[in-house]
Order: C-alpha cells, then structure tokens, then sequence
C-alpha cells in the first residue's frame, strides 16, 4: 500500500472507503465529448467518490478571452465543495480521472489553489481500480454538507499582460506544456491559430506519467526539472491551464515551489492574435 504527500494507490483506498474524513472526487472528462465523464460516472464509480466536470465544475463560462477553460468562480466551487463534505485542510481529498492525471491535476491545483493542502492523486486513476477487481459502484453520494473557505493564492495566477511583461526577463522561465507538434505550431487540433508564446520552453505534461497512467519517481520528476531549479519564476501554460496542472503537480513534487499558472494559456494568447487579423 502506498500513501505520500502527493499519491495514494488503489490498495491504500480500498481500506479507506468507509473514513469519514476522505472524500473521493472522479474528475474523468474527454475534451471532444464534454458530457462523457459524468456519463461514465453514472455507469460506474469508485464507491462513495463525487463527480466534477472539468468544464461545468472546474472551469467557468467561456468568454471572447481568457481561454476555453477559464478558472470557475471561486465562491461557487467553494459551494460545491462544501456540498461533498470537504473541510479545508481536515478532510483528504482523492481526486481520479483515466487521462493520466489531465483532469484529476487540475482539481489538485484547485484545492490548493483555494487553500486546502490535504489532497492526493490516485496513481493509474480508475484504469488501476479497474485492474484490481475493486468493486465499483452507480450510487450517487448524499451530500454531506459543511462550510468550505477559501481563502486564494492569487500570486499563483499569471495573466497575458504579466506573461508579456516577463516572458523574456532573466530567471524568469515560461513552460509550454503541450505535445512538442503543438508547441512547435505543425499541428493545432483545437485552437484557431498554432504555435507558442515566444521564449517558452516545452516540456510535454505526459512525460509525468508512463503510458499506463502511473506516476513516475520522485527522482524522475526532478530530473525532468534539473535545468529549471535556479529559476526565480516558473510560469506554466498549455491550451487552456488543465494540463498544465500536471506539470506543476510534478514540479511541487520535485521540490520546486516558484511556479504559476497562467490559466488561459494558449488558447487565451492567440485570441489576441486572433483580434489583431
């Protein structure tokens, strides 16, 4: 069984379904099917977990810019977290996806963001639960409600005007953190214009992971980030700051404590570009 400040595995929570100080939260979402994770939830789930939508739930209303997944209102996640249970820092919080933590990271950022520490990714997310006979559930939970307070890191957020400010300020580092093709502008599946913030460093979210979802060492996670370690800001990005979120789940775990988020990330950037035609 495995436990950590950042991990749990799928022995670790099969002990820990009946603790009333844990609430489970499945965070599965396909960006081309926005509905296919909470219908997925409602087939099958871990017992006890809660489902958020990673663009109902974890994201707000679209606008002309601030990207495709905007951060949601603060005080409505709050709500809804409230809703489920949590207390801030008393209650551990499991998040999971099937994506290799794309989603589940981004509700880790979330709570911390929020300033709720007490949260953990479960390694190879629910394809793990799957592989182990675990038992799988179609109830949905009552909600067990409480007060959550946020209380917002906003030093941990970046905006374009900043990005632009800094982008080229020594120490200062901006990471890329989509597939090379789409940092490099060959391919772009998603945003009317390809390519990448000038200066920008790429360093793909899925090299985290292996293949099959399961996070990699600790040592590897800081190999991955060995050139950045002397910089004095580490600014990440991808199309929309849920991916990024992977990354700076691996940077936090490789020590380094200097990083942001700019949430709307490409997909914000190039609707500037877009206006400027």
């Amino acid at each position: 069984m495995k436990k950590t400040e950042y991990l749990v595995d799928s022995q670790w929570l099969i002990q820990q379904l009946d603790n009333p100080f844990l609430v489970i939260v499945d965070c599965r979402f396909q960006l081309g099917d926005p509905n296919w994770g909470e219908e997925s939830y409602h087939h099958g789930h871990i017992k006890g977990a809660y489902y958020l939508n990673s663009d109902r739930d974890l994201a707000s209303e679209v606008q002309r810019h601030g990207g495709r997944h905007p951060l949601p209102d603060i005080d409505t996640l709050a709500q809804k977290l409230a809703r489920m249970g949590i207390i801030k820092n008393e209650t551990l919080v499991v998040a999971y996806d099937d994506s290799r933590f794309a989603f589940a990271a981004r509700l880790w950022w979330l709570l911390r963001y929020l300033g709720h520490d007490s949260v953990v990714l479960l390694d190879g997310g629910w394809n793990d639960w799957l592989k182990h006979n675990y038992p799988v559930s179609n109830a949905i939970p009552k909600n067990r409600p409480t007060s959550f307070s946020p209380q917002p890191n906003l030093d941990w957020l970046v905006d374009i005007n900043t990005v632009k400010s800094v982008q080229n300020k020594d120490g200062v580092i901006v990471v890329d953190s989509r597939d090379r093709d789409r940092y490099l502008g060959l391919i772009e599946p998603i945003d009317p214009i390809a390519g990448s913030i000038e200066g920008a460093v790429n360093s793909p979210w899925k090299q985290v992971s292996d293949e099959s979802g399961y996070l990699k060492s600790k040592q590897a996670q800081q190999q991955l980030w060995s050139d950045l370690k002397d910089a004095e800001d580490i600014i990440v990005y991808c199309g929309s700051g849920v991916t990024a979120c992977v990354n700076l789940f691996s940077l936090s775990l490789a020590g380094l404590k200097n990083t942001k988020l700019y949430p709307g990330g490409w997909s914000d950037w190039c609707s500037y570009l877009e206006s400027e035609k």
